[in-house]
């Protein structure tokens, strides 16, 4: 019985073992995979997936990199080893975006990389891309292993060449290869020759000549020319025969159609070296090619300026308008870049064939520029500045105008670096210090930077250890009645004493806590510690003022904010009028709808409320109507000059003004001087919170405060 050409994993739909010690991870791509109608596997672990393996047999095999017992390269390499796992596609799946964990992974045998967080659509159609590219892989080879269907299945034809009479003779596929009809054809060696592209004509008869003089086979790619003028991909492969003498009388080989696998190939490249949104260059090929301009250079003493932009704001378009408004914005700056940057400083040939290109897309909304053998610094602004220009107008997307700005940082070699990774870090350091300067800026980089990012980066590891070794602590300052010398009040202030920083303002750790999302634990270890005071001050029988705490705005906002603070009271058994909540005005103004809920809620608990650094902000008599707020606290650089001048001293006036038209309790805050509480008394405010009446101080110096008074100035 004749044998079915058909492999039985053909007939079946495709299986996808997805490997990763992510449960979560596992249950996306499995129902991101089932949705595009693949049939899918898991396993939780390398070991486990051998094992699979073996019993499925699958198509693909998605691996994570990071995983217990067997991480994914040393899974990738025992699949490899497998004899049902030589071919079969592997997609590795990592957070790590370096080079050197895509080598490795290649290294283990990863037919291709991609990283987290995943867009599940793309992973379906890589999937897909990567199981047909199999599939023809695979088809090859059978055809290679199956003679009687391998010129059919393989485009591909032998000849033989009767060298003493110069006739060809070739069979039928090589016709069709050739697009010719045999029997019109000329069998000559000088008329299969002219069917060669012009380019590799030179190549392809040297190598018959080698072959005939020098008694060797013959191995090439080349490109022939169809009469109807296309262009087609071709491997010639030939031997010598020789007669009694040793003379060479025939050369026979097969010529193979080759353009599809060109094809495949050149996307294969396109994919692992060009970013699949914009068609530039991506971090890979980036790489390669900044280590290229490097070696240029040094040989030639030349400089090699590495410009790293990042678009600002791109997350706000992102989030409000929608990933595929995002991408098509990423094609448009892509398209800007490479304009205003052509056939100036260049170092590899874009997408199009001999096209100059020296843009390329890092990710995410990130590009860099390379500009090599640089004189000066002028070119490198001049540059800077038509970026920056060319970026500032208006993009039309979707019928929408969407203006977006960029921030540069600029790195030198050999200035600020020899190396290529020192360099992108370095530029990606001025790049960052340009957001700090207002964004829609470039910068160069300076040491001075880059110690600044250090010390950066320890203070956010110190801090994360900060609340699980105890080292923040609570501190109160009074708030006076200046008219009784009665304390009213107590605002809690946060401070930090780090064994390896020494003490640390407010002001130096709370922007790195908002920026890496730890301010929210802050900010519920303070309630929590102010509620434990609190407490223990009536255990002691001392009536306690009410205790402010500052909130951070990106906590204000989240709906668990109501629910800790009730928390709190109710774990320690207070009332909400111990506690207030303090808050600045650009904080509620974030999200009005919101704000004015949890506030209502706090309100509901009897917790009042105060607006911190009033008249700094938004200060807005209609927008503070809608809001349930005690207490307006007047900001200390208003008080400062109240006494000398006459700007401040009229703000100070109007804000006292206006709180007590609206009921509502005010407190200055930074009073210094017995004149500026003259000042405050004599037109309202009598209130008062500063240095004139006392420091912050710790818990047991403000207990004996509490039982013994507070000695008025």
């Amino acid at each position: 019985m004749e044998a079915n050409p058909y492999d039985e994993s053909e007939l079946r739909p495709e299986l996808v073992l997805v490997v990763d010690d992510d449960e979560m991870m596992r249950d996306l791509a499995v129902a991101a995979l089932e949705q595009a109608g693949f049939f899918v596997a898991e396993a939780e672990n390398g070991v486990i997936a051998l094992e699979q393996f073996r019993q499925l047999q699958p198509d693909i095999v998605l691996l994570d990199v990071m995983m217990p017992e067997m991480d994914g390269f040393a899974t990738c390499r025992a699949l490899r080893a497998l004899p049902a796992g030589v071919d079969v596609p592997v997609l590795m799946m990592t957070g790590l975006d370096d080079t050197r964990a895509i080598d490795q992974a290649y290294h283990a045998g990863a037919t291709d990389f991609i990283t987290k967080p995943i867009h599940w659509a793309i992973l379906r159609h890589r999937v897909r891309y990567m199981l047909r590219s199999s599939k023809a892989i695979r088809d090859l080879r059978v055809s290679e292993a199956r003679l009687n269907n391998a010129h059919r299945i393989a485009h591909m034809g032998s000849w033989e060449w009767d060298v003493l009479n110069d006739k060809f003779h070739w069979s039928h596929e090589i016709s069709n290869i050739f697009g010719v009809d045999p029997s019109g054809f000329d069998s000559s060696y000088s008329a299969f020759l002219n069917t060669i592209h012009p380019l590799d004509k030179e190549l392809f008869n040297k190598a018959f000549e080698d072959s005939c003089s020098l008694k060797r086979p013959i191995s090439l790619d080349h490109q022939i020319v169809l009469p109807g003028g296309d262009e087609r991909c071709c491997h010639t492969e030939g031997e010598i025969g020789t007669d009694d003498t040793g003379q060479v009388v025939r050369i026979s080989g097969t010529i193979q159609d080759i353009t599809e696998r060109k094809r495949i190939e050149e996307q294969v490249r396109s994919l692992a070296y060009y970013d699949s949104i914009t068609g530039l260059p991506n971090r890979v090929f980036f790489g390669e090619l900044l280590d290229r301009a490097l070696t240029f250079a040094r040989r030639y003493r030349k400089k090699v300026a590495v410009l790293f932009l990042d678009l600002d704001r791109f997350k706000e378009i992102n989030d409000t308008l929608g990933h595929a408004v995002g991408d098509q914005l990423l094609r448009e700056v892509s398209e800007r870049l490479k304009h205003c940057v052509r056939g100036y400083d260049s170092v590899w040939p874009g997408g199009v064939k001999g096209e100059e290109n020296p843009v390329a897309r890092l990710g995410g909304d990130e590009f860099t520029v390379i500009m090599e053998d640089i004189q000066d610094t002028k070119g490198v602004i001049a540059a800077s500045q038509r970026i920056l220009q060319l970026l500032s107008d208006p993009f039309l997307l979707d019928g929408v105008e969407i203006c977006v700005t960029t921030s540069i940082g600029i790195s030198i070699y050999p200035d600020d670096g020899e190396d290529a990774m020192t360099l992108v870090k370095n530029a990606d350091t001025a790049m960052y210090h340009a957001k700090r300067e207002g964004r829609n800026n470039a910068q160069f980089f300076m040491q001075a930077l880059n110690d600044a990012a250090c010390e950066r980066l320890l203070l956010e590891r110190q801090l994360r250890k900060a609340l699980a070794n105890e080292e923040f602590v609570l501190y109160y300052q009074p708030q006076v009645d200046a008219g009784s010398g009665s304390i009213i009040g107590l605002e809690a202030l946060i401070r930090w004493q780090s064994p390896e920083l020494g003490f640390v303002p407010p002001g130096s750790f709370i922007p790195f806590a908002e920026e890496s999302g730890q301010i929210t634990l802050i900010d519920e270890w303070v309630v929590h510690a102010a509620c434990r005071q609190l407490a223990a001050w009536l255990a002691q029988g001392i009536t306690p003022p009410r205790v402010a705490v500052n909130l951070s705005g990106c906590h204000f906002l989240k709906k668990s904010l109501v629910e800790m603070v009730s928390e709190c009271l109710q774990n320690f058994g207070l009332e909400g009028r111990h506690l207030e909540v303090e808050l600045t005005e650009g904080v509620i103004m974030r999200d009005v709808e919101q704000a004015t809920a949890t506030l209502a809620e706090l309100k509901r608990m009897g917790v009042t409320v105060s607006i911190d650094d009033f008249g700094t902000g938004y200060s807005s008599l209609s927008y503070l109507r809608r809001f349930p707020i005690d207490t307006l606290k007047i900001d200390r650089s208003f008080i400062t000059g109240v006494t000398r001048d006459p700007d401040g001293a009229a703000i100070t006036t109007a804000i006292i003004s206006m709180a007590t038209s609206m009921r509502l309790e005010i407190v200055a805050e930074g009073v210094e001087t017995a004149e500026q509480m003259s000042f405050l008394l004599e037109h309202g405010c009598s209130v008062m919170q500063g240095y004139l009446f006392c420091r912050p101080a710790p818990p047991e110096e403000i207990t004996r405060l509490l039982v013994e008074g507070l000695a008025m100035p």
